[in-house]
């Protein structure tokens, strides 16, 4: 049976702290350290995108944890209406920012965008055996 929880974060920098937090929180809980590192500064990048991009001012975005056998999904789901912008190449090396999401699509294992009808959920999945 599926591990999962989430929770609402509101539109502040303190949140990607707390959100980062949230996910290492619950994976050690859950004995799913494996791939703690790459999670942390994963759920990171996406929570630092939805501060920076993706929640409109005065709301919230949400973070899902899912452990299922032996993979580890988190999302990132906002209320926003920025469309998502994957780098497909190295950002130029005097850019301040832009790495983020190239790093977060190169240490998961899959992702994806899914579009609701407000805002999107970008998610990635990490795949790891449970610690033992």
């Amino acid at each position: 049976m599926p591990l999962s929880r989430q929770r609402r974060f509101p539109r502040d920098d303190r949140s990607v702290a707390a959100a980062r937090a949230f996910a290492a929180g619950a994976l050690v809980e859950w004995g799913r350290t494996a791939r703690l590192d790459d999670i942390r500064l994963c759920v990171s990048e996406l929570a630092t995108n939805a501060v920076l991009y993706g929640v409109p001012p005065g709301q919230e975005f949400c973070v899902r944890i899912v452990a299922d056998g032996p993979l580890v999904r988190i999302e990132v789901r906002d209320g926003g209406s920025v469309q998502l912008e994957v780098p497909c190449s190295a950002v130029d090396a005097d850019a301040e920012g832009g790495r983020g999401l190239l790093l977060a699509t190169a240490l998961g294992d899959d992702f994806g965008v899914t579009a609701h009808v407000t805002g999107k959920t970008v998610w990635l999945v990490f795949k790891a055996d449970a610690d033992a």
